[in-house]
């Protein structure tokens, strides 16, 4: 009977709090969709009053319009370019953390090879961005590796800040209860790093975008760079804010599988 109770009330206690979330969600994202809409009804109408030639400034109904009209070819670029970025951003994701550990780890790779990351990283990709057009040709692999290189520093950095913020005693504790180096690892030194490594990727998947299309302007024959190219050279104003859009949603998109994997690593700083 008490058994029975206890069953029928947990549901009644859960139910508050997942729809306490459902409404933070939906609050989360109902703010952004309105400023836009604002922001979107005002450019609709300001464009008009001041007399802006289109092929200056086009009316949000304009790019739209170009959105749906052309959406089979912007979608198909589309996908060309979200691949570039999310290759590049793992490629970095997987070498710049463990590297991260091992230069923490190993006191001499912190002195001699922390210091010609950094000069390399003082190197503008921009500028070495046609090299590789040079070396590797008009293919995927270009603008992958100019991803690559404008997410793995930001993201080595963090990893380095959070692998060093463990306190040294909660190392040594570990070790006096027997714990191995991989169950400190697992365990300890990931966790209290998460935090810093999950800072550094948010900023790296920004430059990833930036790092594609950057790659497409400079040698490229599909993506959203190259239709930009393509629309810039017909001042095709509503298809390169078309382009735009959809460059937009990518990164919105990124940015927040990259939040809500996150959550799903760190369920101790979920907010409500």
């Amino acid at each position: 009977m008490v058994a029975d109770t206890q069953n029928a009330a947990l549901p009644a206690a859960q139910g508050p709090g997942l729809a306490a979330r459902a409404r933070g969600w939906l609050a989360a994202a109902a703010w952004p969709l309105a400023s836009f809409a604002v922001l979107l009804l005002l450019w609709e109408w300001v464009v008009p009053v001041l007399e802006i030639p289109e092929y200056i400034l086009p009316v949000p109904s304009a790019f739209i319009a170009k959105l749906v009209e052309a959406h089979a070819l912007i979608f198909e670029h589309t996908l060309v370019t979200a691949k570039e970025i999310l290759l590049g951003f793992l490629m970095a994701t997987v070498i710049s953390i463990p590297l991260g550990f091992l230069i923490v780890s190993v006191r001499l790779l912190e002195k001699a090879v922390y210091p010609i990351i950094v000069f390399f990283q003082l190197v503008p990709k921009i500028a070495i961005a046609p090299l590789f057009v040079v070396w590797f040709g008009f293919g995927l692999f270009p603008k992958v590796l100019l991803t690559f290189l404008l997410c793995f520093f930001p993201t080595l950095v963090a990893s380095m800040s959070g692998f060093r913020a463990l306190d040294e005693r909660v190392l040594y504790l570990t070790k006096s209860m027997g714990a191995s180096g991989w169950q400190t690892f697992r365990y300890v030194r990931v966790p209290a790093a998460l935090s810093y490594i999950f800072a550094g990727l948010k900023v790296s998947i920004v430059f990833a975008a930036t790092g594609a299309i950057v790659g497409e302007f400079v040698g490229a024959n599909a993506g959203l760079g190259y239709l930009l190219l393509r629309g810039t050279s017909f001042l095709d104003m509503p298809l390169i804010f078309a382009c735009l859009v959809a460059l937009s949603v990518i990164g919105i998109l990124f940015s927040y599988a990259v939040e809500m994997l996150e959550g799903l690593l760190m369920p101790w700083q979920r907010k409500g």
